[in-house]
């Protein structure tokens, strides 16, 4: 039960922003593929509840998250880039869920950004925390 409830916590930061679910991952001590899997589908469900509910969700997290040249930068990525751009550099600069929005009211059809989406969650999931698992092997070999 107490794994559980750990594998959630990094599901639901996940669902938010990878950079908070992976050390979470580490500090609630799971294996470092719990903690993979369980931020990458966190960010994948953020980016599918942000696509599933639609504008009303989108227009909120795009007026409460504004971060000036965080959001302008991903949304010049979304422009110049197009869907694949958006798609695997979002998770990693902003959170799937606000990269979706962008995406989506930068006119891109999620049909062509959720699948960018779920494959730059994965991708920066996976790198992070290898990134994360070599920081802390290297420490501990220090010892």
């Amino acid at each position: 039960m107490e794994t559980l409830l750990k594998l959630l916590t990094v599901l639901g930061l996940g669902s938010i922003e990878l950079w908070a679910s992976v050390p979470a991952g580490f500090g609630l001590e799971l294996r470092p593929v719990a903690t993979a899997v369980a931020s990458a589908l966190g960010a994948i469900l953020g980016a599918l509840a942000v696509t599933a509910l639609g504008e009303g969700v989108q227009s909120r997290l795009l007026r409460t998250r504004r971060d000036g040249g965080r959001n302008r930068r991903i949304a010049g990525i979304g422009r110049r880039y197009g869907a694949a751009g958006l798609g695997l550099l979002a998770p990693l600069l902003v959170g799937a869920p606000l990269g979706t929005a962008l995406g989506l009211a930068l006119g891109v059809p999620a049909s062509r950004l959720l699948p960018w989406m779920c494959f730059g969650a994965v991708l920066w999931s996976a790198a992070l925390t290898a990134a994360a698992t070599l920081g802390l092997a290297g420490v501990e070999g220090v010892r």
